[in-house]
């Protein structure tokens, strides 16, 4: 099952590779309270997120801006984005989209560029409750003996 998903915070620290962004439940089961991870991500895509929700357009298209245009030169619009997996510390992300036809379309994608085409196309974040719950576990490295 898929979890509805909200960007809540974006980390940017531009001395270091280490960027975060964070993803919050939009609307918790049951009136708890809503979950949340971070995911790390690159500098170009953390500025990239941050100019879009600040509203500002690049004077030139960027990465994002460009699959955007082609996606809707193709008759096609991207409907959400979808976290799909976790695996190994890695993130797995996908576009789904809906073709000309009508017909879905998912395309693999890493998630720093399916948010940040999902920002500035203004869908919703999905997230497979897999997920949500492998991000909750820490990792062997951050236990504490």
């Amino acid at each position: 099952m898929a979890v509805r998903m909200e960007l809540s915070r974006i980390l940017i620290r531009e001395l270091t590779d280490v960027q975060l962004i964070e993803l919050t439940e939009a609307e918790p089961a049951g009136g708890g309270a809503a979950r949340s991870f971070p995911i790390v991500i690159g500098l170009p895509e953390a500025q990239a997120i941050e100019r879009r929700l600040a509203g500002l357009e690049p004077r030139r298209p960027q990465t994002h801006d460009l699959l955007g245009s082609v996606i809707a030169a193709l008759g096609a619009r991207l409907e959400s984005v979808s976290i799909t997996d976790l695996s190994e510390g890695t993130f797995f992300a996908r576009l789904d989209l809906r073709d000309a036809s009508g017909a879905e379309v998912k395309v693999d994608a890493r998630p720093s560029d399916a948010i940040a085409l999902g920002i500035a196309s203004r869908v919703p974040i999905w997230v497979d409750e897999s997920v949500i719950e492998a991000a909750a576990q820490p990792e062997p490295d951050d236990l504490e003996l």
